[in-house]
């Protein structure tokens, strides 16, 4: 995954007054951390911040450029967002350096259809690897394509780039493949959710 370059300016003032006074000038106040370094309070541009999650995720490595220093490198840890006004509220970042392994959360992709009569189940969306700080897969695929009832595919079976390590329990679960339902069962199914239902009416 390639780096994003992002301008990125020092706080001094801190508290929710001036979090409001950030946002308002178009900025997310953010917190830099790690590397036993002091934490360090900064904003960036929210338009900028926005679109590099939406086009590149949040596993894309930032490279934040302070104005007159050398930049850091960074990966994004938490993005707080406002629970009705869905605007970005704070962000946590994490120092990395080059050549660092980092513990990351990468999304799986299943491809294809299962064979006739199959119904494909995604147990989990993400595994957690280790990976080079500058060279975090942007996604693993797992293909179903013609995958038979009672195929399972285990976090151990998840291909992974050379250098890339699992850290997800190599027995997880990631997806099962089930035999689909049939018109009876599923007809059935809502017969008797509504036998039940009348008779608990009945009763009250």
């Amino acid at each position: 995954m390639s780096q994003v370059r992002l301008a990125a300016e020092s706080r001094t003032e801190f508290g929710k007054g001036a979090a409001r006074r950030t946002r308002r000038a178009g900025k997310i106040p953010a917190v830099l951390y790690g590397h036993g370094s002091d934490p360090k309070h900064l904003s960036l541009p929210a338009l900028e911040f926005a679109r590099v999650v939406r086009e590149h995720g949040r596993n894309a490595v930032l490279s934040l450029d302070f104005e007159g220093a050398t930049p850091e490198l960074a990966l994004t840890k938490t993005v707080t967002v406002h629970p009705l006004k869905n605007y970005i509220e704070h962000v946590d970042l994490l120092l990395v350096q080059r050549g660092e392994k980092v513990n990351i959360e990468v999304s799986i992709v299943v491809n294809g259809e299962g064979g006739p009569g199959t119904l494909v189940n995604q147990e989990l969306t993400v595994i957690e690897v280790a990976a080079d700080a500058l060279n975090i897969p942007e996604q693993f695929e797992v293909s179903v394509q013609g995958a038979t009832e009672g195929t399972q595919i285990l976090a151990s079976q998840v291909t992974l780039p050379e250098g890339v390590e699992l850290v997800t329990d190599p027995d997880t679960l990631i997806v099962s493949v089930n035999a689909a339902p049939t018109a009876a069962q599923l007809d059935g199914g809502e017969s008797e959710g509504e036998g039940e239902g009348e008779g608990d009416a009945s009763e009250s």
